[in-house]
């Protein structure tokens, strides 16, 4: 019967995963417990967004940040898309140059829409 426990792929995935998160919550408790605590102004500075703060959570924040953000992740999708399509391009056949032309096209749509609402530019 022991054997047959073992051989459970979901058993032995369960018992990794206990492993793991038990070594994870031990190497994050030694942090906060061992790890140097030197607070400081600058450690404690905004820097994630490129500028200091000089106004609170509560003000509007510029969307142009958040559009670039789009545009990057929805390009970087097109070439996660593009490069298993190009290296079996020859075995796919006219259908799929096709099905990828008309994915490129609206997505040029979409770039050319965006320079069009000047969101690439910045002041």
């Amino acid at each position: 019967m022991p054997d047959a426990l073992h051989n459970n792929n979901l058993v032995v995935f369960l018992v990794l995963l206990a492993a793991v998160a038990a070594v994870v919550g031990l190497f994050v408790g030694l942090t906060v417990l061992v790890g140097p605590k030197r607070p400081n102004e600058t450690k404690n500075a905004p820097f994630e967004s490129g500028f200091v703060s000089k106004t609170d959570a509560t003000q509007p924040f510029p969307i142009k940040y958040y559009l670039v953000a789009i545009l990057f992740v929805v390009f970087d999708i097109e070439v996660a898309f593009l490069y298993p399509w190009a290296v079996s391009f020859r075995e796919n056949g006219v259908i799929s140059f096709i099905s990828m032309n008309v994915f490129l096209a609206i997505l040029a749509v979409g770039l050319y829409y965006a320079v069009k609402k000047r969101v690439l530019e910045w002041k």
